[in-house]
């Protein structure tokens, strides 16, 4: 067995490792200034990007929950790795051979990378079935559905023998351990022994966002087969059902790119809009598309707030045209506030699923089915007012009451107001009664301090709130009967009602009011977007901004000294600019100035001990470009101070490009150091004045203010 992973392999795996890109490929990142990228922070829940990576340093920081590191770090925090298996992860991927130093090899935190392996090399051991002569019933499915063997070869598609053991065997065969292939869910364990989990069944590989198998969904093809429909692999370590989605893997580029998703069914419709064109298609896997799904299409899709108005994005929905399908689309307007993005329902037309449309109408009926996509809002409103007679007053007065709450979730003041003004045309009331019903429905989404989609989910129908079935494909629905009013389907009381199931009055939760990572603050509200400005990297000069951070981005407590507990007066802001400046750039100042800089007097405490770290880095040798020189001062520094050193080191510049970068960062390291010539200049004014009747003493100071002077008229460039 190697032993550890030698130092200097992995300082050159660090070095060779663009850090953007392996972030990338799990949040979409957009330009926020010179040589910083921003984006939705993969750790914590959030409306507005203050996750930053700059390639320069190699690290990230989030300035909202504190989450801090390298390359390394990263993959260990997101695919909970060891930290020698995030080096051979990263060494395989630029395709660089380690070494390794005698010795034991450093302690695996985690079987993880195992397990991929296993869900591998089953996806290879199903794919190759797939051409044996017992699978023929799985390429006659594909072929009634119009799936060549093209399409097969290209979503992984494979075959599960029938035999009791026959891919247990194979990976045993082939290294892997009885208790690896269990903890993957390849396999169960009975009287018997080990039995495969899927038999005789035609097999999807689900891949995670980088493309790994994580597990898989089996659908079964022989009557006699007593399973359900569609089986999917249970929880385990690396496979998640509520956090995967089932061809995002292959669609993840493009809802970047296009800044839209389409949400079907089933792993046929994800294969059918992808040939029809529509690639940005994606399917749950088992499960009902939930929180953790809009989770990690929010950081994909780079879907967020950018003015007073919604997102620019899309998210289309597609369900059935039945009353599971219907309430299927319900269910997902509960959670539709969590989105920046506009959403939409496709609704297929003559009972068809997108697979049987592409199928039997060809791949510009499926376009012309998303092409024709309504509003999730005007879905939900018509929805509800198609159970309500509208003829008679007493219906219609029910219908306001009914649909006031939707229209109250609203955020977009432009689409609020529209879809007030519809309403009223719809019922056929009076503009100004509609909107007192939707100011008074909006009155108790506030006091139940829930999110708006929540409450007004009530208003739809109790069915809209069924639970899905936890097996089969897309998540079909059925009742719960065990579940009370008051609980969710984990038994839970929902937060917005109480044991009678009424709605339940409470308090606003605490606004912790911080600053975002140039120090700014914005108004007191929860979903206040950034500036443009803000998303360039470019401090707003005019006027202060406090932004509130909601509760559910306080997923974190800093530890030690952070940016957040700066004040935002001028001179800390100076102190502040001209350490970041050096800590970034220390390729742009000469020796006497860094140590000028160092020896600077700070109004800031916090800030203070930064540069007495660097004071003592700078002794140490010439700074470094990069982390390395990073490391030094932050390793000089006692650890509580730290991530202070670090978040510094990630901080944005606020300029808009490379031209602009040395000028800013020399601008106001002068402005420190001349700062700090101007302090010395009055202590000597000072005790000039102390020392007078001192000749020889007083010609002394005079001597020191007149090197001071030159040295200012230096400094300056006079």
């Amino acid at each position: 067995m190697p032993g550890l992973i030698r130092r200097s392999d992995i300082d050159e795996v660090r070095s060779r490792t663009e850090i953007v890109d392996v972030i990338g490929e799990q949040v979409t990142l957009k330009r926020a200034g010179v040589g910083s990228m921003k984006g939705l922070c993969p750790f914590h829940d959030e409306r507005t990007p203050s996750f930053t990576v700059r390639s320069g340093v190699g690290r990230y920081h989030c300035f909202g929950c504190g989450e801090d590191g390298d390359v390394f770090t990263f993959l260990q925090r997101t695919e909970h790795l060891s930290f020698s298996e995030s080096v051979e992860r990263l060494a395989g991927r630029i395709g660089y051979q380690l070494t390794y130093e005698d010795g034991e090899r450093a302690a695996d935190t985690s079987n993880r990378a195992r397990l991929l392996k296993a869900n591998a090399a089953a996806a290879e051991y199903f794919q190759d079935q797939l051409g044996r002569d017992e699978a023929q019933p799985g390429r006659d499915f594909l072929v009634d559905r119009g799936f060549d063997q093209q399409a097969a070869l290209d979503f992984g598609v494979g075959y599960a023998p029938r035999g009791y053991e026959s891919l247990s065997r194979h990976l045993l065969a082939n290294g892997f351990s009885k208790d690896e292939i269990l903890a993957a869910g390849l396999v169960g364990s009975g009287e018997r022994g080990l039995y495969d989990r899927f038999r005789g069944r035609l097999v999807w590989p689900i891949r995670d966002v980088t493309g790994q198998p994580v597990g898989f969904g089996a659908r079964k093809l022989y009557e006699d087969d007593n399973g359900p429909k569609y089986l999917n692999t249970p929880e385990t370590p690396v496979f998640h059902k509520s956090q995967v989605l089932y061809g995002l893997d292959k669609a993840r580029r493009e809802v970047s790119k296009q800044r839209r998703v389409v949400v079907v069914e089933g792993y046929t419709d994800v294969m059918a809009c992808h040939l029809a064109g529509i690639t940005t298609a994606v399917a749950t896997c088992g499960t009902s598309f939930g929180v953790d799904h809009i989770k990690l299409m929010r950081r994909v899709m780079g879907d967020f707030e950018v003015t007073d108005q919604r997102g620019s994005g899309q998210v289309v929905f597609t369900f059935d045209p039945d009353e599971a399908g219907q309430k299927a689309a319900s269910r997902a307007f509960a959670e539709e506030q969590r989105f920046a993005s506009q959403t939409f329902v496709a609704v297929p037309p003559e009972g068809l699923d997108p697979a049987d449309l592409w199928l039997h109408k060809g791949a510009a009926a499926v376009q012309e089915m998303i092409d024709g996509r309504k509003p999730l809002f005007e879905f939900m409103l018509r929805r509800v007012l198609a159970g309500h007679d509208l003829d008679t007053v007493e219906g219609r007065v029910q219908a306001l009451r009914a649909t006031a709450p939707i229209v109250a979730g609203i955020r977009d003041r432009a689409m609020h107001d529209g879809y007030a003004r519809e309403l009223a045309g719809w019922l056929g009331e009076d503009l100004e009664a509609v909107r007192q019903a939707v100011a008074t429905a909006r009155g108790r989404v506030i006091a139940a301090s829930d999110s708006p989609g929540r409450i007004a989910i009530e208003a739809v129908t109790a069915a809209a709130a069924m639970p899905p079935e936890d097996e089969g494909q897309g998540g079909r629905w059925k009742r719960d009967g065990d579940r009370k009013p008051w609980q969710d389907r984990d038994g839970d009381r929902k937060p917005w009602q109480d044991r009678d199931g009424g709605p339940r009055q409470q308090q606003l939760p605490p606004r912790v009011v911080v600053p975002d990572e140039q120090g700014r603050y914005a108004p007191d509200d929860r979903d206040a977007p950034p500036t443009d400005e803000e998303l360039a990297g470019v401090p707003d000069p005019v006027q202060p901004r406090h932004r509130a951070t909601p509760p559910d981005e306080q997923a974190a407590v800093r530890v030690g000294a952070s940016i957040a507990e700066l004040p935002s007066d001028v001179n800390t802001r100076v102190e502040r600019d001209a350490l970041q400046a050096i800590l970034q750039h220390p390729e742009f100042f000469g020796e006497d100035l860094l140590r000028a800089a160092s020896r600077a007097a700070f109004a800031s405490g916090l800030l203070a001990v930064v540069r007495d770290g660097l004071a003592v880095a700078i002794e140490g040798g010439p700074p470094e470009n990069g982390a390395a020189w990073l490391d030094r001062v932050a390793h000089e520094v006692p650890p509580h101070y730290a991530g202070l050193v670090r978040e510094l080191g990630v901080l944005t510049a606020p300029v808009r490009d490379e031209q602009g970068l040395e000028r800013w960062a020399t601008d106001i390291v002068v402005s420190l150091v001349d700062r700090d010539l101007l302090r010395q200049k009055v202590e000597l004014l000072g005790r000039l004045r102390r020392t007078e009747g001192d000749a020889d003493g007083q010609r002394a100071i005079q001597h020191e203010l007149v090197a001071l002077e030159e040295q200012r008229r230096s400094l300056r460039g006079d």
